[in-house]
């Protein structure tokens, strides 16, 4: 049994709800309050502001279009092989989108695109290592866990900062 603790705070954004969970190390989840993996806090979890206020602040500049790359300690909990395809998201750069195909090419193993996909839906820090910028083969959006209006929203979001028209409204400190 560990005498760590863990922290966790939510917090509201454009697409409802987030839960934030951190511990000593690191942001280790961002959880949905919609879509299929909705969870509770563990009974001696510590609900806390401060040590989650970077993430906040990171999340709050992203849903603002004033981030495109986050810059948190992270602690992801996973298997070897489910680490690796979640760095991997964090080479995926802001506004694009790849394949499952494309993603398990890139950690070495064309062959695991199914595994690659259920290791994306295990990611347990969404928009921070941006799973939402794999896609099928054929373009269409596919699983994830905030629900694919929400996949939807962040890549339009990423997509109209990226061309300084965050909601019609031009991004201040973009280059066009």
């Amino acid at each position: 049994m560990s005498n760590e603790t863990i922290w966790y705070d939510d917090m509201p954004t454009p697409i409802g709800v987030l839960r934030l969970v951190a511990d000593d190390v690191g942001l280790r989840e961002v959880w949905f309050s919609t879509g299929r993996h909705q969870r509770s806090p563990r009974p001696e979890w510590v609900r806390a502001r401060e040590p989650l206020a970077q993430a906040r602040q990171q999340l709050d500049e992203y849903f603002a279009g004033e981030r495109q790359q986050f810059d948190l300690p992270l602690h992801p909990l996973g298997t070897p092989f489910q680490v690796q395809v979640w760095w991997e998201l964090s080479r995926i750069p802001y506004g694009t989108t790849i394949s499952y195909g494309e993603m398990a090419r890139r950690i070495g193993q064309p062959a695991a695109v199914r595994a690659v996909g259920a290791a994306n839906g295990r990611n347990p820090l969404p928009i921070v290592l941006p799973c939402h910028r794999v896609i099928g083969a054929n373009g269409s959006l596919t699983g994830f866990g905030g629900g694919l209006p929400t996949k939807q929203f962040l890549l339009s979001l990423e997509s109209r900062t990226k061309e300084g028209d965050l909601f019609g409204v031009p991004v201040r400190g973009l280059a066009h």
